[in-house]
Parts: C-alpha cells; sequence; structure tokens
C-alpha cells in the first residue's frame, strides 16, 4: 500500500525532489465543527485538501479536493494561511516523491452535500473544537488546527 511519510526537521529525511502547491480547506459549520479527513495513506486525522491542478485556481482546488475527499461542497470564506516550512518534507512511497511543503489553507463554509468516504479519506467526521486536541494529526497539519483555533484574524504566512 502507498504510504506518506512525514518528517519535520529531520536530518535523515530525504531529499526534496519537487515543490507541489496544495490547497487546503478548513470547513467550519455555524456550530464551530470542523470537518476532518481520516488519512488512508497514514492513518492521520486531516482537513481536506490535495494538489492543485494546472487549470484551476487555489479556491477552486479546495472546493474540488474537499468534495472529492468528503462529499461536501463548500464556499471558501478567507484565508488561514500559507504554509512554506522547509524542515517539512512529505515522501510518498508510491511513486518515491519527496515534497517540500508548500500549502495555501483556506477557510470555508458547508453549502451542501454529505459525509462520503473516499479512496483518500477512511472516515468523514465534524469535530467540535473542544475536541480536535484528541484526534491524532501530523505536526504541520496540527500547527493550522491551532492556528485556526487561535482566531487572530490575520492570514499566517510560515
Amino acid at each position: 500500500m502507498a504510504r506518506r511519510i512525514d518528517y519535520y526537521d529531520d536530518l535523515n529525511a530525504p531529499k526534496p525532489n519537487s515543490v507541489v502547491p496544495a490547497a487546503v480547506a478548513l470547513v467550519a459549520r455555524e456550530d464551530g465543527a470542523v470537518l476532518l479527513i481520516r488519512r488512508t495513506d497514514n492513518g492521520n486525522w486531516a482537513l481536506p485538501g490535495g494538489a492543485i491542478e494546472m487549470n484551476e485556481s487555489v479556491a477552486d482546488a479546495a472546493v474540488r479536493e474537499t468534495f472529492e475527499e468528503t462529499g461536501i461542497q463548500v464556499e471558501v470564506t478567507g484565508l488561514l494561511g500559507i504554509y512554506s516550512d522547509p524542515g517539512h518534507v512529505i515522501h510518498f512511497t508510491s511513486n518515491d516523491e519527496v515534497r517540500r511543503e508548500f500549502s495555501v489553507v483556506l477557510t470555508a463554509r458547508p453549502v451542501g452535500g454529505k459525509p462520503t468516504l473516499s479512496t483518500e479519506s477512511s472516515e468523514v467526521r465534524w469535530v467540535a473544537p473542544a475536541d480536535l486536541t484528541a484526534y491524532t494529526m501530523g505536526t504541520a497539519m496540527r500547527r493550522r488546527v491551532d492556528d485556526y483555533l487561535r482566531g487572530t484574524g490575520t492570514p499566517v504566512i510560515a
């Protein structure tokens, strides 16, 4: 099975061989619950998102990826931040690609659909903000969720 392995400031991490811009959506309902998926490639909980295709904007990619991974249709509402930490390296074992992190995280609200599993998500769940810390996430994903919960109103540039 293809896996995703995340490295953080690890001297033994493989050297990156690509940078692929990704769009991620932090989708929150009116009651504050946040949409999470359990990734099939590493078992961690995460916000939906993925690579931006050549023919789409960042917002279009976030909307598409969210629907593909969760079955939830969303409308983008803002920018949480841009995350480009060169110390975060992601190894995809299926093709031996080693990416350097570059993600634009947008905020969004649900406008339709129902939670639906995909090949990339083994679970799709709405999680109350107070419960988010109980979910196992990679370091980079945890930072994004924590930045949202801090709610400074200023986009993060990291």
